[in-house]
């Protein structure tokens, strides 16, 4: 899992590239949270144009990572997923509960709209 990190605005974008599964990749994405959280980002959108695979370790960092943010008052969403880890969220009835973008700029936008509308 190789991770990348810029900047858009008052967003940080983290750039996903290789395979979110148990050991390294759930790890690091765990990291690269922790870290953006206690940096105190409140708007961070994962970019998984890049994941070719994720297995449950790998779902479980998601999820886990969405109620870290929430409960630190953070918003975490997602963008561009493949259909094979959209397929895995689907499977996993986790689907509904990730806002997920398929164009940046859209993901962007939302993000300046008030929580709630």
């Amino acid at each position: 899992m190789h991770v990348e990190i810029r900047k858009a605005g008052d967003v940080v974008i983290v750039d996903l590239k290789g395979k979110l599964t148990a050991g390294l990749g759930d790890q690091i994405l765990r990291e690269t949270l922790d870290e953006l959280l206690a940096e105190n980002w409140k708007k961070i959108l994962l970019n998984l144009s890049g994941v070719s695979f994720m297995d449950s370790a790998g779902v479980g960092e998601l999820v886990a990572g969405l109620r870290t943010a929430k409960r630190l008052g953070s918003s975490l969403k997602l963008l561009s997923a493949t259909e094979r880890v959209q397929s895995t969220l689907f499977i996993s009835k986790l689907l509904p509960i990730f806002e997920l973008y398929e164009q940046e700029a859209v993901a962007l936008a939302d993000f300046e709209r008030p929580q709630g509308s």
